[in-house]
């Protein structure tokens, strides 16, 4: 805050009567920016523990392969993710199912173009697209307003507009870092709902569908992705040295969830009169919002599923030795945001409004590559022999990567 409270004589009461013996939450200044929380931690192994359950792909070792993009707090993220995933069981006799391999990628560098985890830093007309400013000229139509009442409850300090960023932010930071919730308690409904859509407007704008190269860089993931979806589990592209496993996890940061959202063309398309998001004016209506999205531990997952295509199966036949009989099965692609299924707009006729897999090679190699465009072009790359605007670490081992090993003992 701009005036700190330890610095001033000054009688604080209401639900500001807490800050008299408010402390920051830091015990390592050059440190604690950059590291990975306790609460992190925990959330990255419940993750890994989720997922095992979920998929069943039991055992580590070659099912599991962990990317990560190369800030500590992210290969942390990665390998608390590798420990929970790994804490199923202990193959004592098959030590190298109690591992999973963490590739480190180099983090935001502009000489890995496309075939990066922060692909957006390889762009170099991304940052022209970024208009998020805006957020902040919506924040300033109402911090004003929120200081001069929460002033009414201090004398010898008065709080500026600026304060109130910092001490809404300090709700959720806090109550991640130590557990200390007070600041929320500060703060109305309505005033939450603003904070909320500042946000929106900033990951909309800054990374989301409405910076317009945000599809652009978000497009290498999701086309490696479907790349693999088309050739199936245990496959490798052709020129590949790796064969990816049945769980492929990346790590990176939040700003480079946004464009897969834009890319895959999600929280766009809608009611008219929602897109692009409003300056002013929050809409109730809207699907984009940074707290679906970016929230900590925040993830987007693509899920390739084998489904029968009709729920009326009444009769099974087995036959002992081999697999159960009478159940035909088609792929499927899903989407998951933080574990909450999404529909892929105008490919939803699959089991629970998935996508059949041909449809979905379909509708991201032609429908969204021409949103998206290429990668070299758009980023103004062309003059430089070796930009790519294919991600291609998933199937073929960069050079000089740093690999890490998870493992239980």
């Amino acid at each position: 805050m701009s005036s700190l409270p330890r610095n001033n004589s000054y009688t604080a009461k209401g639900p500001l009567a807490f800050i008299p013996s408010w402390t920051l939450p830091v015990d390592d200044f050059p440190h604690e920016p950059l590291y990975l929380t306790s609460t992190g931690a925990l959330e990255a192994f419940s993750l890994g523990v989720e997922l095992r359950k979920r998929y069943r792909f039991t055992a580590g070792g070659g099912n599991i392969t962990i990317w990560s993009a190369g800030q500590q707090r992210v290969v942390d993220t990665a390998t608390f993710f590798g420990r929970g995933y790994l804490s199923q069981g202990n193959y004592l006799t098959q030590p190298s199912s109690n591992r999973a391999h963490v590739f480190v990628l180099p983090d935001s560098v502009n000489y890995t173009f496309a075939n990066s985890l922060t692909p957006s830093s390889g762009c170099p007309l991304y940052p022209t697209g970024d208009t998020s400013a805006v957020a902040g000229t919506f924040r300033a139509a109402y911090q004003g307003q929120i200081a001069a009442r929460l002033n009414k409850f201090l004398e010898g300090l008065t709080l500026t507009a600026s304060d109130i960023g910092v001490m809404q932010d300090l709700c959720g930071f806090q109550t991640e870092i130590d557990g200390d919730s007070r600041f929320c308690d500060v703060f109305e409904e309505d005033e939450w709902l603003l904070y909320e859509y500042a946000h929106d407007l900033n990951y909309y704008y800054g990374s989301g569908p409405g910076n317009p190269f945000s599809a652009t860089v978000g497009f290498p993931w999701v086309k490696a992705i479907s790349d693999l979806f088309t050739l199936g589990p245990g496959q490798t592209t052709p020129g590949g040295n790796i064969t990816p496993p049945p769980l492929i996890m990346g790590f990176t940061h939040d700003n480079n969830l946004p464009p897969i959202i834009s890319a895959l063309g999600l929280w766009n398309s809608s009611t008219p009169g929602v897109y692009p998001l409003s300056h002013t004016t929050p809409n109730p209506l809207r699907k984009f919002r940074a707290s679906y999205l970016v929230a900590f531990r925040g993830y987007v997952a693509l899920e390739r599923l084998a489904c029968s295509p009709t729920q009326d199966i009444t009769e099974v036949n087995h036959i002992a030795g081999a697999s159960p009989q009478n159940i035909s099965t088609r792929a499927f692609v899903r989407i998951r945001v933080n574990n909450a299924p999404v529909a892929i707009p105008g490919c939803a006729t699959g089991p629970g409004s998935t996508c059949p897999l041909d449809h979905f090679t379909t509708y991201i190699h032609k429908t969204r590559a021409d949103v998206a465009g290429d990668f070299v072009e758009r980023c103004g790359l062309k003059a430089i022999a070796n930009a790519t605007g294919e991600m291609a670490f998933l199937t073929t081992s960069p050079p000089n990567i740093q690999e890490d090993i998870v493992g239980l003992n």
